[in-house]
């Protein structure tokens, strides 16, 4: 049970699911964009969002049609089987570096060291928590209260999540 539904795996991996909703019933292939969909009865949930997923919906137990759907089950069994999935991209783009934030580490160089020393991810967080202050009264006092935390490596908001 995932996500309060019946979640079917191979090797640690999600193959299908099954899931009830207000209107329809269906089967979610989670690596359903691999699918060959002879019989185009698979739907994307988000066009644009949904990388892989894939849907098969049913308004009825009449609309089932067994075979086909075994089809697809086996199909989803031996593309999990052969390894096939989609892997999530990383954002590794660059911070945009808040003027204030870029001289004070031209100046103090245990912060450049700590802050070269960040994921990108925190890198992103600190360079936003300064940008995002209006006044620079504001991102003087933010500067001075993460420089510590940069330089021991801590991200802004580590304390906030679970370890």
């Amino acid at each position: 049970m995932k996500w309060n539904a019946p979640v079917y795996a191979l090797n640690g991996k999600n193959v299908i699911g099954l899931g009830a909703f207000k209107h329809h019933f269906g089967i979610w292939f989670f690596n359903g964009v691999f699918l060959k969909d002879e019989q185009n009865l698979l739907v994307n949930a988000q066009e644009n969002k949904t990388k892989a997923l894939r849907q098969m919906r049913f308004s009825s137990l009449a609309d089932i049609n067994e075979t086909e759907v075994l089809t697809y089950i086996k199909e989803a069994i031996e593309n999990q089987r052969l390894g096939k999935e989609i892997k999530p991209k990383r954002n590794t783009k660059q911070a945009n570096i808040p003027e204030e934030l870029k001289s004070a580490l031209k100046i103090n160089s245990k912060l450049n060291r700590g802050f070269e020393g960040l994921t990108h991810g925190k890198q992103r967080e600190y360079c936003a928590y300064i940008a995002d202050a209006k006044r620079d009264a504001t991102k003087f006092s933010r500067l001075e209260k993460i420089t510590p935390m940069i330089i021991k490596g801590v991200g802004l908001n580590d304390k906030y999540k679970n370890c």
